[in-house]
């Protein structure tokens, strides 16, 4: 029986056009995007709506943090992977996120070109989630 493949879902949340184009163009297959948004609120609704594996997310969106994005994704979807994908990269914003639950925090000015292996290798890293009682 042959392999199949099976995509990467990817949404970009961030607040640059050209960032999110950048990274479009450099995530090739088995990645393909599946939503986009600048706002926290934009991105949120997009997550939910599409159900990206991994969500690439700044840690600043237009107008509001990408944290509160991460919560309230996670909070809904704890399945979905975040990699965060950002130039405000200090440790204390690393160190956040990483407790936070996100798989993975690059540095747009020194990581750039690490973005497509962290996308591909996030749905892997997610611990594994408990079903939540109904």
């Amino acid at each position: 029986m042959p392999h199949r493949i099976v995509p990467i879902k990817v949404f970009l949340a961030d607040d640059s056009v050209l960032i999110r184009a950048r990274v479009a163009r450099m995530l090739g297959a088995p990645m393909t995007v599946v939503g986009q948004a600048e706002t926290p609120q934009g991105s949120i609704d997009g997550i939910l709506s599409t159900r990206p594996d991994v969500v690439v997310l700044d840690v600043q969106l237009e107008g509001g943090p990408g944290l509160d994005v991460m919560r309230a994704v996670r909070a809904a979807q704890p399945e979905i992977a975040f990699v965060v994908f950002s130039n405000n990269s200090g440790p204390a914003y690393r160190q956040r996120y990483l407790r936070e639950g996100a798989v993975r925090f690059l540095d747009k000015s020194s990581e750039f070109d690490q973005l497509p292996q962290a996308v591909a290798a996030a749905p892997r890293l997610l611990p594994a989630t408990k079903p939540q009682p109904q």
